[in-house]
Order: structure tokens, then C-alpha cells, then sequence
């Protein structure tokens, strides 16, 4: 499993997790595709656009190996701003590869893109 290092471990201030620290010895945990309802709480909305500012700052366009980022994190983005690359895509691999939807990523976390990012 890959580490992307300089990838923040966490939003600050809180207990949401952004990256995991070692594999999972019970199996991996997948990826799927979570349903963002518009009366999630503010908290949890502010962890998905400081997730995706920090997606495109280490990567940018090009794809990425899951690694050690964070499978449930990785769920609300999933099958909207971020989709697999591989194909076949197997969502219980740490080499898996994915891809930023720019424009679906810029439709819904417009800040993420900005100057500076969500943290100025």
C-alpha cells in the first residue's frame, strides 16, 4: 500500500479522516458510492470540500493510486468527482487506480479550486 506523503492525515479540528495508517489485516475495505443528501451537516460537507481541495492539490488531472486514503472519504466522492481509472475497477485494492472529474468536481466544490484552496 502506497503512502502518499504531504497528503494531510485529517481535517483539522476534527475526527474526520482523510488517510489510514496501516492496511486493514481483515480485508480491505471497499469503495462504494455514498448518497450526499442535501441535510448532511455542515461538518461533514466542510470534510468533503477539504478532502477534494487536498485530491486536486497532490494530484491534480492525472489518475492516483488509492493507497492509504481513506475508503469512507473516498465513498462520498465516489461515481461523482471521483471515478476509476482502472478497468476493471476492483474497489478491495490499494492499487487501484482513480481520477478527478474536473468539472464535476468544480460544480460541486468550487472553493476546492480557488487560490489557496477552502483553508484561506
Amino acid at each position: 500500500m502506497i503512502k502518499h506523503r504531504g497528503f494531510p492525515g485529517r481535517l483539522p479540528g476534527t475526527d474526520f479522516q482523510f488517510t489510514i495508517r496501516r492496511p486493514n489485516p481483515k480485508g480491505v475495505t471497499p469503495i462504494t458510492r455514498r448518497e450526499r443528501f442535501r441535510d448532511r451537516r455542515p461538518p461533514d460537507k466542510r470534510a468533503d470540500l477539504w478532502f477534494m481541495a487536498a485530491l486536486w492539490i497532490q494530484f491534480g488531472d492525472q489518475p492516483f493510486e488509492r493507497g492509504n486514503l481513506d475508503a469512507g472519504r473516498l465513498s462520498w466522492l465516489f461515481g461523482r468527482e471521483v471515478l476509476p481509472f482502472d478497468d476493471p475497477f476492483d474497489p478491495e485494492d490499494y492499487e487501484a487506480q482513480l481520477i478527478i472529474d474536473v468539472e464535476a468536481a468544480q460544480r460541486s466544490f468550487p472553493e476546492a479550486f480557488e487560490l489557496g484552496g477552502p483553508w484561506q
